[in-house]
């Protein structure tokens, strides 16, 4: 019996983002998240860290705006590599926890101007992507 990677559970198999060093070490240098959100506007940890900052500040409808541009940046780099609208997205992959974190900053922003039905789903989606991630997330 050979060994395929497939789950014999019947579930889908973890998408796992690659790796963007270059931008993920401007992040990691302290380099300011707009700057590199400019130069790598696919780089959902960028827009991630602009929501959580907006966030922060109190500028709730700034954090949305971030975090929804993160989020919809990260479906598509999930796509890209294989995801197909549903199945784990592990938060233990570094390279997930920027849409991970955009993902929650959206859904933690939806609540604060109480659109709860946008803020419900994306509760469930990051649940359905990992509990991890929203153990961690969630603090």
């Amino acid at each position: 019996m050979s060994i395929t990677g497939k789950d014999l559970l019947g579930g889908p198999p973890s998408t796992l983002l690659p790796d963007e060093a270059e931008p993920r070490q401007l992040l990691e240098a302290g380099t300011d998240p707009a700057v590199v959100a400019a130069r790598f506007p696919t780089h959902s940890a960028a827009w991630a860290s602009l929501a959580e900052a907006a966030y922060e500040r109190d500028s709730v409808i700034e954090s949305y705006a971030y975090a929804r541009v993160g989020y919809h940046r990260g479906l598509d780099a999930l796509r890209r590599n294989g995801w197909k609208g549903f199945g784990p997205v592990p938060w233990s992959h570094a390279p997930n926890q920027g849409f991970l974190r955009a993902l929650y900053a959206l859904g933690r922003a939806a609540g604060a101007i109480e659109e709860t039905e946008e803020a419900g789903r994306i509760r469930t989606f990051l649940q359905e992507s990992d509990p991890a991630a929203a153990a961690a997330l969630e603090g």
